[in-house]
């Protein structure tokens, strides 16, 4: 896995992402319910301007979830392929951590983890009622809405990208910048629940 490396944002990743997403729609079509479905482009490739790895995120919110076999075999004509992590404890393969404040029911944070390594793409499956589905939303649409904390983002993953450049896995990376959510998560709630009133 090559090191977590935050390069200039793209703006070629949202047409990378719509056309992912548009192969998802078509894969997932079969399932029940498929016209229930929400399909997003998340995380820092997903915000206009800001540096990021150059892996673009996927969301796909569903009622319920299907098996990783079934759902593996739906995505077999993609290349989307499950996604085992790093280590056993590698965060947000198999069930997403709750965030400060947000309800503990562990079922609401069942997930399915699925990449595809050569497309530099990772396709996140969670429930339409995921709590922590909804946060990245907001976290997305907060950064798109205040540039001036998305370029401290930025500062800030690329100081953990060098702190962490000779890891083997992006994990200890990946949870370093909960420091970063949790301060901001009291404006950010505050942000959304305004924005949704």
């Amino acid at each position: 896995m090559p090191p977590a490396v935050i390069v200039a944002h793209d703006p070629a990743w949202s047409a990378r992402a719509q056309q992912f997403l548009r192969e998802l729609r078509s894969a997932f079509a079969p399932l029940d319910g498929a016209d229930e479905f929400t399909y997003e482009h998340i995380g820092s490739t997903a915000v206009p301007g800001l540096g990021a790895k150059p892996i673009v995120d996927l969301q796909v919110r569903m009622p319920s979830l299907p098996s990783l076999a079934e759902l593996a075999e739906l995505l077999a004509p993609t290349p989307f392929v499950p996604a085992p992590g790093a280590r056993p404890d590698s965060p947000g393969v198999y069930a997403d951590i709750p965030r400060p404040g947000d309800s503990e029911d562990a079922a609401l944070y069942e997930k399915r983890l699925f990449h595809a390594p050569a497309e530099e793409a990772v396709l996140h499956i969670r429930r339409s009622d995921s709590p922590f589905a909804q946060f990245v939303l907001d976290f997305r649409d907060w950064l798109r809405h205040h540039p001036d904390q998305a370029r401290r983002y930025e500062q800030i993953k690329r100081a953990l990208a060098e702190q962490h450049a000779a890891a083997s896995d992006y994990d200890d990376y990946t949870r370093a910048k909960s420091a970063f959510l949790d301060e901001i998560q009291p404006q950010l709630r505050g942000w959304a629940r305004n924005r949704s009133s």
